[in-house]
């Protein structure tokens, strides 16, 4: 499941940086986007998304190394890595309780924005203080007479809305998927911000890119190959990043019901034409709706208030865990 994190976060960076419709050409020299998206998954420890930083990672999620993680645990892990990926500057959320609240993923991108404005004013404009107001008379009104320069800098790089993947762990049924969610599964597949979904059968983890009749297509990660090592030029062997053969193909209802659904919103407009066609797919009678999108928090759900938690990123982790929905937290009680 590790492996299947980081093909779907690979998934989400390539839409990020080189766009959904670029396609690997084994004979064309690489741009320098791609080459640094190879870079993030080397498996080394300074790596961004190296399985060395998800299995560090994952001890906070209370995961041993070595021990198996869950489509839940992949979502947290990868959204506490993204924090730290300041050339791509993703927000990952993570929708818990199968509820995505279009209010939480606005006051985290908010946060993310301030966070960044921030560090880009102390950098950039070092005469400007706390609040964002010019330092005391006889203070500097340009750096190297380009202050409009370092402004449009900034406002360009804390631009407000910030890259989205959605994560959304969801669980279809108990021992299997049950088959009233099998159409909107299909659906989400087409929605134009898929990234897929991670999930698998039992005791074998896969990345499922799509569908074909009753067939899911997915991409399997259990095939051992040697360790990649960049080049002395930078260059990265890249064939096996690739998928050579055809994918795999197995039938929808082999799929366990513990599985994470993938989405990325590079714009905001990207994430209100989202929210669009959940809302029309929801209203359709083909099969039941995995998840339910709202505008903000319902009542019914507890709030950081009631748990007296301060709404930072800590806290806000710790609350995601009091509603972890893994499958090896629950137990099925004979009456």
């Amino acid at each position: 499941m590790l492996r299947c994190g980081q093909m779907i976060l690979g998934e989400a960076l390539v839409c990020r940086h080189l766009g959904r419709d670029w396609r690997w050409d084994r004979d064309q020299k690489q741009r320098e986007e791609y080459i640094s998206i190879l870079n993030a998954f080397i498996d080394k420890k300074d790596s961004y998304y190296s399985i060395h930083q998800i299995a560090q990672m994952g001890v906070g999620e209370g995961k041993s190394i070595g021990q198996w993680y869950g489509p839940n645990t992949v979502a947290q892990v990868l959204k506490k890595l993204a924090m730290f990926d300041s050339w791509s500057r993703l927000v990952v959320h993570v929708a818990m309780d199968n509820t995505v609240v279009i209010e939480e993923i606005s006051e985290c991108i908010i946060v993310h924005y301030r966070t960044d404005a921030f560090i880009q004013k102390r950098l950039c404009m070092p005469w400007l203080d706390f609040g964002g107001a010019c330092a005391a008379s006889g203070g500097v009104g340009e750096l190297n007479g380009c202050m409009e320069g370092a402004c449009a800098l900034v406002e360009e790089d804390t631009a407000l809305w910030k890259p989205l993947v959605l994560l959304i762990p969801l669980r279809l049924g108990l021992s299997d998927i049950n088959e009233a969610y099998i159409e909107t599964l299909k659906q989400c597949f087409m929605l134009p911000q898929s990234l897929g979904v991670i999930g698998g059968k039992p005791n074998s983890a896969h990345y499922f890119i799509g569908y074909v009749g009753e067939e899911l297509i997915y991409l399997d990660p259990h095939t051992t190959q040697p360790a990649v090592e960049p080049c002395d030029d930078g260059q990265v062997p890249d064939e096996t990043y690739h998928c050579q053969h055809p994918p795999c193909r197995m039938h929808i209802c082999e799929l366990d019901p513990s599985i994470a659904a993938g989405f990325f919103c590079k714009t905001e407009d990207e994430f209100d034409d989202w929210c669009m066609r959940i809302r029309r797919l929801s209203c359709n009678r083909g099969g039941l709706p995995m998840f339910e999108l709202v505008d903000s928090q319902p009542s019914h759900m507890v709030s950081v208030d009631v748990l007296n938690l301060t709404p930072d990123f800590s806290d806000s982790d710790r609350l995601e865990r009091f509603f972890d929905s893994e499958d090896e937290e629950f137990e099925i009680l004979s009456l």
